[in-house]
């Protein structure tokens, strides 16, 4: 997979307003890429679900959005990264109605369905770091 660096953006997940702007630039690089407007709309939710997560129990963080590249393909990468607490059991937060915050229970899990590729890094004490990508059908 290969970047450009001229296609990275960073942004700050610390408020309400953060996850808005983050939506809106998800958006827009996924329609300068091509996607259509189902892979949009899936994407901007899982963004906007990890955002929530990385503010709601990370105590907020960052967003990447990269724009990738894989041979012939084209696609979008997103990072959520905090140094909150950690998740301690990754397994169990996975799974469909898991919540500690009173919510649906389908942040992860719908992100990673949401997407193409779905990737945790996370230790108790050393915050969490999940990471998406969706690739652009040929």
């Amino acid at each position: 997979m290969s970047i450009n660096n001229a296609d990275k953006l960073v942004l700050p997940l610390r408020t309400d307003e953060d996850v808005v702007r983050l939506r809106q630039a998800v958006r827009e690089a996924l329609i300068s890429i091509g996607f259509s407007l189902i892979d949009q709309t899936k994407m901007v939710t899982a963004a906007s679900e990890l955002a929530r997560n990385t503010l709601r129990y990370g105590g907020g963080g960052e967003s990447h959005i990269l724009k990738v590249t894989n041979g012939g393909r084209r696609g979008l990468n997103l990072s959520f990264i905090d140094h909150g607490p950690g998740i301690s059991d990754v397994a169990l937060a996975l799974k469909d109605g898991y919540t500690t915050g009173g919510g649906l229970g389908l942040g992860l899990s719908g992100a990673k369905r949401l997407s193409d590729e779905f990737e945790i890094i996370t230790a108790p004490g050393e915050g969490t770091t999940v990471s998406i990508t969706k690739w652009k059908p040929f």
